[in-house]
This record gives C-alpha cells, structure tokens and sequence, in this order.
C-alpha cells in the first residue's frame, strides 16, 4: 500500500476524499441566452453540432459508396469492352469474306468462295460472337440514325419502300448491345 505525505492516508482514501469534495461542490449555473441556464444552452448548440455532423457523415458516405458502385461498373464496362478497337479492325476481313459468299452465290460459282473459306468465316464469326459481337441485318427495315448511315437515297417504285433501307453495303455491328459500327445503308426515296 501506498502511503502519501498528508496525514499517511493511502492513495485510495486520498482520492475518494477528493471525490465527494468535487461531488458535493456545487457550481451555479450561469444564465445564458433567452433565460436558459448556459450548460442548457451549451448542451443544445452540442446537440446540434452534433446532428449536423452525422448528417454530413451520413451524406459523405453514401457519395463514397455511390462512387464505389460507378467506378466498379466503369471498370467492368471497361473490361467488357477492352477489345473493341481490334474486334473493329477484324470487321474488315468478315466484310471481305460477306463479300466473297456473295459473289460466289451471284455467280454461281463454287470456286470463288470454297469450302475452306467458308469454315475460316464460321469459325472467326464464331470466335468473334463469344466475345459478344453481333451483327445486325438492315435489309426491308426503317432507316433508323441510331444504327444506319445513309449513303445515298434511290428512287423506288414500290411506296412501301419509302423511308427503308434497300441495299446495305455494309453491316452495324453490336459489341455487347453497344453499336461498334453503324451500317453504311442505300434508303429509298419516292
């Protein structure tokens, strides 16, 4: 046991005795603004300060997780569409081979478009459409801005045809529901 200077009581008994002094002093309360005491008044402003702090906490933390979740999507739309730009150039060689079938069949002739490449132009399309391409078929539709670019406008007999695509000299494609390429579209005009 500890024992102090002032009349050799122990630490423990020194400081209950300083206990019940402070408990039994009492302090006035100051009169504050509008005639309520200030510790009133004080613990109101607390209050308040304290309210509005967890209402900027409160707002602070759902602009962070609103961040979180758009910068998640951001990066996987990002990740999903990371080969864009190649599966855009590799449009050129389907154009070639749609090109080539085509011909083949306009001319009836086995020779230009064989059966090889007929299996490279399956298997690429095949390749391509796992990686969520799709291509679009325009042909009879209405010319829509969003996926045709007109190229020119034809006359055209049937009135049914007014305002629709007639030829399509080249295919829109989709890459994961967001057009890649739109299609290069001949409309026709009355």
């Amino acid at each position: 046991m500890i024992m102090t200077e002032e009349k050799n009581l122990p630490i423990e008994d020194l400081l209950t005795q300083q206990e019940t002094k402070i408990e039994e002093t009492q302090i006035p309360e100051a009169e504050g603004l509008n005639g309520v005491p200030e510790s009133q008044s004080s613990d109101k402003n607390l209050i308040e300060e304290l309210t509005e702090q967890k209402e900027k906490y409160i707002r602070l933390y759902a602009e962070f997780d609103n961040y979180k979740k758009r910068s998640l999507k951001e990066k996987i739309e990002l990740i999903r569409n990371a080969s864009q730009e190649l599966i855009q150039d590799l449009l050129v060689v389907l154009d070639d081979f749609d090109r080539a079938k085509k011909l083949s069949t306009e001319q009836q002739n086995e020779s230009i478009y064989p059966e090889g490449m007929k299996l490279l132009h399956h298997k690429l399309l095949g390749i391509l459409q796992t990686k969520g391409l799709e291509d679009m078929d325009s042909q009879g539709l209405k010319f829509d801005p969003e996926f045709h670019e007109a190229i020119t406008e034809i006359p055209v007999q049937d009135e049914s045809m007014n305002g629709k695509i007639v030829d399509t000299i080249e295919k829109a494609y989709l890459l994961n529901k967001k057009v890649i390429r739109f299609a290069k579209v001949i409309v026709g005009k009355q």
